[in-house]
């Protein structure tokens, strides 16, 4: 829901500002604890009940959905300045690490964004965030599909689990720069057409 409730009625100012706090603390918590944090412990710090912050957010899905619509700027950043760039497995290459970037941005985020995406349930606010995240990597990996550069067997939702496997070891510390590195590599080598050098 935007600016205007379902009766085409702007929300009231407080309404507003309840939303935008909830938003703001959840922000807080979701970096300092992960995903999993306490929603009650959200809504003490945003300054009102846990009432209003579930009449805003119904679920954790929603109110982390919510959240990281609040940072699709970066990621859409990322995008313009990929889009440059002339070879398109640099570009696929690019946007598989902004989404790492992303999804790393939280302790626990790739876990629900897998589930949402796999399950495709149309009532987890999850669902359409991800199918669209899945939709802009299956157009790069057919940019280079169609160059050679990639198998033809790649989808975009493959590289879209890629990147969240990369996102949770991020975000876990299971793995240095160097052992990130050579997985980055593993993965490349499994989506770039055999013979395919450059």
């Amino acid at each position: 829901m935007g600016t205007e409730d379902r009766r085409g009625r702007k929300p009231r100012a407080d309404v507003m500002r309840n939303r935008a706090a909830l938003l703001e603390a959840a922000q807080r918590h979701f970096l300092r604890y992960g995903v999993s944090t306490s929603l009650e412990a959200v809504a003490k710090e945003a300054g009102v009940g846990p009432a209003t912050l579930y009449r805003h957010f119904p679920t954790r899905e929603a109110l982390l959905a919510a959240v990281l619509q609040t940072r699709s700027d970066e990621l859409m950043a990322r995008r313009a300045q990929i889009a440059p760039i002339d070879d398109p497995a640099e570009r696929l290459r690019q946007w598989l690490r902004a989404m790492e970037e992303y999804f790393s941005a939280f302790s626990g985020l790739p876990e629900p964004l897998m589930a949402a995406a796999k399950a495709q349930e149309p009532d987890n606010p999850l669902t359409l965030p991800c199918d669209i995240l899945i939709a802009t990597t299956d157009e790069y990996v057919k940019a280079a599909q169609r160059t050679g550069r990639a198998r033809p067997s790649v989808t975009g939702f493959d590289l879209f689990l890629a990147a969240c496997s990369v996102a949770w070891l991020m975000g876990t510390g299971g793995a240095d720069e160097e052992a990130l590195g050579r997985l980055r590599d593993l993965i490349e080598s499994g989506y770039r057409r055999p013979g395919d050098t450059e």
